[in-house]
């Protein structure tokens, strides 16, 4: 991969607060001429710093109204229980992100339901349904107090 200059990490920090911002419009906070901010970007997208854009959209207004964080337990730490249960995680819409973590657990799963009783559903329908699971911890959010932060470039 190629390192990173100043400008390429402003044209990323731009990025992260407005992915619909004009070729010209971002070359001009950045100080580069259009052409120039269009052989940058498509450098950065090529080169996978840029992995894609999309709309943020409103959890609440569509009937998501609850996250949820839930600690999983596996009954064995073997390769092959993992490959299984990632491979289950990957099938699962109403699973937002699942990270394999070290320390008391191993994997933590967001996930955003319309209610409890949609998640008391995703919990005995889907997730205890996984390979491996032995046991789980449910974290229910009661304030979302930040998500939006962008990576401090």
């Amino acid at each position: 991969m190629t390192e990173l200059d100043r400008i390429d990490r402003r044209i990323l920090a731009e990025l992260q607060v407005d992915g619909r911002i004009s070729n010209a419009e971002l070359a001009q906070r950045v100080g580069l001429a259009p052409t120039s901010m269009s052989d940058r970007f498509r450098r950065l997208q090529k080169n996978g710093y840029i992995k894609g854009f999309s709309a943020q959209l409103d959890p609440q207004r569509l009937g998501f109204g609850l996250l949820v964080f839930v600690e999983v337990l596996l009954d064995k730490t073997t390769p092959d229980v993992f490959a299984k249960f990632a491979q289950s995680v990957r099938k699962a819409p109403e699973v937002l992100e699942c990270h394999m973590v070290a320390g008391g657990f191993d994997y933590l799963i967001k996930t955003r339901l319309a209610d409890m009783t949609a998640y008391r559903r995703f919990l005995g329908d889907v997730l205890l349904s996984f390979p491996g699971v032995r046991e789980t911890r449910t974290y229910a959010v009661m304030e979302e107090v930040k998500n939006d932060g962008p990576l401090p470039l």
